[in-house]
């Protein structure tokens, strides 16, 4: 109950606050709406099951962008990091395009691969796969090498070692690049949708500013923001509980 009323009680003053500031008309209604108009159009989405069908559309781009991105950079990372020489040839050209925002190359994409579902969950999987490939190739280089001179004394071979005992160590860290990931992948989800979807919360922020309907879109973001939030959760308590399964213990009361 403390927890969460720590966790609601900012919201009630930043909505308080909100309220306030739109009751003083410092900016036009239809430039600043009130809580109370925003959570009538949020709430007329709901009844109407429009928001649900948008809702389920960028899961489905963000779920399927994110698992496969997640998958490759592991798998890759894995890969690389055993292979030092590998990585250290191709090092630089991460690094020169891990800075490039994804963003940047959705031009492209949709001259690729046109629009619709395609350019958001490519967009998705460029925003989540660096962070995840470089937490696995860094976990890798610095794994305890106690774990190699076991493999060694059970006579593993190099996959196995990599499989049966590389990966399990190193899964917490792993785990972590996962929860960074989750952050920045749903930060660009929107901008993916921009880009020739029909449906999901991206579009539905660009049509209501089409449309000059500011409280539908301050309701699109406030639903953003939650969604994210509860990703955020969940990310967190997947990594606490891989962190407890590997003995690397959480500090009691967390």
């Amino acid at each position: 109950m403390k927890k969460l009323i720590t966790l609601i009680f900012p919201f009630i003053i930043l909505i308080a606050i909100w309220a306030v500031v739109a009751r003083l008309n410092i900016f036009p209604i239809s430039l600043f709406p009130s809580p109370t108009a925003v959570g009538r159009a949020l709430f007329s989405r709901v009844l109407s099951g429009a928001l649900l069908l948008d809702i389920g559309a960028s899961m489905y781009r963000f779920f399927l962008g994110y698992i496969s991105a997640s998958i490759s950079a592991i798998l890759i990372g894995l890969i690389l990091g055993w292979f030092p020489n590998t990585w250290a040839f191709l090092n630089p050209i991460v690094q020169f395009l891990r800075p490039i925002s994804p963003v940047a190359w959705l031009p492209f994409i949709v001259l690729w691969m046109g629009i619709g579902d395609i350019p958001a969950i490519v967009i998705i999987f460029l925003a989540a796969f660096f962070p995840i490939l470089l937490t696995t190739v860094t976990a890798v280089n610095n794994i305890d090498t106690v774990y190699l001179k076991i493999s060694a004394n059970f006579g593993l071979s190099r996959r196995q070692t990599l499989l049966k005992i590389v990966f399990p160590a190193i899964f917490p860290q792993i785990v972590n690049g996962l929860h960074i990931a989750v952050g920045t992948a749903w930060i660009f989800l929107v901008a993916g949708e921009m880009a020739g979807t029909q449906s999901g919360l991206g579009y539905l922020i660009v049509d209501a500013r089409n449309n000059l309907q500011t409280d539908v879109l301050l309701a699109a973001i406030i639903v953003i923001g939650i969604l994210g939030l509860v990703l955020d959760v969940l990310i967190r308590y997947a990594e606490e509980e891989s962190k407890r399964i590997w003995g690397l213990g959480i500090t009691e009361g967390r």
